[in-house]
């Protein structure tokens, strides 16, 4: 399956909300079934975002690609995503990640430490009362007690950023799999899948019952040189940052402009066959090229993988 990554453009004039409506409008219906957005610290709440756009846009679907846990509690977050979920008519689902210590610690002045702890434990909190069911979850990081009452609300499938290998088992013991961002093939081939996909075997989990779902820059051009300038460019603070930076180090990637995906059809159509081969369940695309005739053109090689 083949998704399309969006996020607020800072250079949009006018309300994001409408600029969303109309970026959902015209990617269902150029056939793509699913949108993933990110959010930012510094954008509009994205789960208001898209119950706005959901409610007035049908059959596609969305996803938080991903939405912090640090700053909201398990029983806000179940609140917003079951709120989410009945405006979509369960269109929605919800990933969910760690952020990073710069901005937990350094913008909100909380915690970054015992992750894996915080996840898990905002877990035992939030799947319960995402299925309807009461929470009563005491943590060292996070206590959940309590249940909430918003009828009609389909349960939305829970990703996790998971680049880690005790992230990516947390994930596949609990979660419906991981979402990642500027990991390349070898990486999700020999690290990310199977460590996902054994955790979920050794929970006693189905078969598929967990999915690798791969996020990455992609644009399809004939000036590849300009496009890793670019990418160089554009996506430098992923190479900092240190999560991604121990991706990209797994991969032998320089940096973000070796992870995105650039090239002519036939070189751009095989590097997404390679993703496939490394046990990647769905694409998710980000193009980057800055003009929209170069973003058509993308779009239209992913679409013909997704036929």
């Amino acid at each position: 399956m083949f998704g399309q990554l969006s996020g607020a453009d800072p250079a949009t004039q006018g309300s994001p909300i409408d600029a969303t409506i109309a970026n959902f409008t015209q990617l269902r219906d150029e056939g793509f079934r699913r949108v993933w957005m990110s959010q930012l610290p510094y954008e509009p709440d994205l789960l208001t975002v898209l119950a706005v756009a959901l409610r007035e846009v049908d059959t596609i679907e969305a996803a938080s690609g991903v939405v912090p846990i640090q700053n909201q509690h398990p029983m806000q977050m179940a609140q917003r995503a079951l709120t989410v979920s009945v405006a979509s008519g369960g269109r929605f689902l919800l990933g969910l990640g760690m952020t990073h210590a710069a901005v937990t610690e350094g913008m909100w002045g909380i915690p970054w430490d015992r992750p894996v702890r915080r996840l898990n434990e905002y877990l035992d909190g939030l799947l319960p009362l995402l299925s309807g069911e009461p929470a009563n979850a005491a943590g060292e990081t996070v206590t959940t007690r309590g249940a909430l009452m918003i009828p009609g609300a389909p349960r939305p499938d829970v990703y996790i950023a998971a680049l880690g290998p005790q992230m990516l088992r947390l994930a596949g013991r609990r979660t419906s799999g991981t979402c990642t961002w500027m990991t390349g093939p070898v990486t999700l081939a020999g690290h990310v899948s199977p460590t996902l996909r054994q955790a979920a075997a050794d929970a006693g989990r189905a078969e598929g019952a967990v999915r690798v779902v791969a996020a990455l820059p992609i644009s399809v051009t004939d000036d590849v040189d300009a496009a890793r300038r670019q990418a160089a460019e554009q996506f430098a603070m992923y190479g900092t940052l240190p999560s991604y930076r121990a991706m990209l180090d797994r991969e032998g990637f320089v940096g973000p402009e070796d992870a995105a995906i650039i090239g002519d059809e036939q070189t751009v159509s095989q590097r997404l066959d390679d993703l496939a081969a490394a046990g990647v369940d769905e694409f998710v695309g980000a193009p980057f090229d800055p003009s929209a005739e170069g973003r058509a053109r993308t779009r239209a090689l992913m679409r013909s993988k997704e036929s």
